[in-house]
């Protein structure tokens, strides 16, 4: 036999075997770079091969309940886009970690514990989906090439590997949850996994119960349209503009206006929202790059030398704005001590992005998800959708608005949800198990603004307690 021919055969058995093994990779992780001591939680990280042909693998952090880990429910988390690292859903919203908020001085960002974190009433598996997010990977540049449908249906092997690897798990209620961009994924997951359960084609079976959205897109366009109303009711722009809007913009899609008033009219309304940060209309507006120096070299010099391993450099905002954060989760993520102790492959990821801004194919190809709430729904699963009332990206009223318009009978009206006397937000019960509420204060999205009001909205509705 030709040696060339042996070397490949060979080059392919050690690929095949090293599937095999990152397939039941898991990793124990009792501490993490960063954070003083020993976690007080439970940390496992690994990979799940989804496509075996073109070798993609999603790279996950599963935290134990810090309840009742036997008998807590487990929750998939997921996080918007485009492509963005699930890091963001464990580290900024919900996690039992964050980031503490000091200059960056060229060390390792320090870590510390979320009072707040969901795992206090839940197991969660945080996974970098769709491939591309994060850490996860493709062993083939074809294997990048998703979109909505087939990376849900990559989730769905996801969860049927994964349990199959942590049987213990099995019984425990499950639950799917996310925000923003995944609020087109999960009802859409949800309805592929009750559909396999009713089939009995589910191996292993799945305990689905339900899931949460939180200030969730749904690809149809009141995601967007809503934000005129919103941004009228909270001052932002004249009746004057409204009123012309409502007018010569009905039926247009906002993106593509096709007569000109109505055109005019959307760009004023642009300039006037842009004075506001969208995700949170009260928060300062920030600027994505570094402030000019007053003597034009020393602070420029000193972001060079922060940044000069990276070859996508962050943006790097002020400290007092909320996204200062997300400049720290490139050192702390791209940091050879961090990917040691979160088992990293080698080889397997160059620069670790926070989200990919369209650089890597995807399809859109789940146009509308509100269908699938009503499918799943009208099974009685149960369903949470959340919003941050200051979210000027996916406005409640628009969310309100889908919600309402599946017809569902009100079981509880209209109130205020309450937390230490006050209220926290309002809320509306349907029947069909779905409920709508609202996070005072809360943006895009709501946990990272509001970390106690959110944790206290999802300890009363994982546990069947009224909000």
């Amino acid at each position: 036999m030709p040696r060339p021919f042996m070397a490949l055969q060979l080059i392919f058995l050690l690929l095949c075997l090293l599937s095999l093994v990152s397939a039941a990779e898991r990793n124990l992780v009792a501490n993490l770079p960063g954070f003083n001591g020993v976690l007080p939680f439970q940390l496992e990280t690994g990979y799940v091969n989804v496509d075996e042909e073109n070798g993609v693998e999603l790279f996950y952090y599963f935290i134990q309940s810090e309840g009742d880990p036997r008998h807590d429910p487990v929750l998939l988390w997921l996080t918007g886009g485009d492509r963005c690292s699930v890091l963001s859903g464990l580290a900024f919203e919900i996690g039992p970690v964050k980031f503490v908020i000091e200059p960056y001085n060229g060390s390792l960002p320090r870590l510390q514990y979320n009072p707040y974190t969901w795992t206090k009433a839940a197991s969660i598996i945080f996974v970098d989906s769709p491939v591309g997010a994060g850490f996860s990977f493709s062993r083939s540049l074809k294997g990048y090439d998703v979109g909505d449908i087939s990376a849900s249906l990559q989730l769905k092997k996801f969860l049927a590997e994964w349990f199959s690897e942590h049987p213990d798990f099995l019984t425990n209620p499950f639950y799917i949850g996310g925000d923003s961009y995944a609020g087109k994924i999960i009802p859409f997951l949800a309805q592929k996994i009750s559909e396999d359960l009713e089939s009995g084609v589910s191996r292993p079976a799945l305990n689905l119960k339900g899931y949460l959205v939180g200030n969730p897109g749904t690809g149809e366009g009141i995601d967007v349209e809503s934000r005129v109303p919103y941004a009228h009711g909270h001052g932002i722009i004249s009746d004057q503009l409204y009123e012309t809007i409502m007018e010569h913009c009905h039926g247009e899609d906002y993106s593509k206006p096709k007569n000109v008033i109505c055109a005019q009219a959307l760009n004023r309304f642009s300039k006037l929202l842009d004075e506001c940060m969208m995700a949170h209309i009260l928060y300062k507006t920030c600027v994505y790059v570094s402030p000019r120096p007053k003597d034009g070299t020393e602070k420029r010099k000193s972001l060079k030398e922060e940044t000069e391993a990276l070859s996508r450099k962050p943006p790097r905002p002020p400290m007092d704005c909320v996204t200062y954060k997300n400049y720290l989760s490139y050192f702390w993520a791209n940091n050879n001590i961090t990917r040691d102790a979160l088992g990293i492959r080698k080889g397997s990821k160059g620069e670790w992005l926070r989200c990919h801004d369209g650089d890597l194919p995807y399809s859109q190809d789940i146009k509308s998800s509100i269908k699938y709430h009503r499918n799943v729904t009208l099974k009685g699963y149960r369903v949470l959708v959340y919003s941050g009332d200051q979210d000027a990206v996916i406005p409640f009223i628009g969310t309100q608005a889908w919600v309402r318009s599946l017809n569902f009978p009100i079981v509880d009206d209209w109130r205020a949800w309450h937390l230490d006397g006050q209220s926290a937000g309002f809320t509306i019960t349907y029947s069909n198990n779905l409920t709508f509420a609202t996070i005072k204060g809360g943006g895009h999205t709501a946990p990272e603004y509001e970390p106690e009001r959110s944790f206290a909205m999802f300890r009363r509705w994982i546990s069947n307690e009224t909000l």
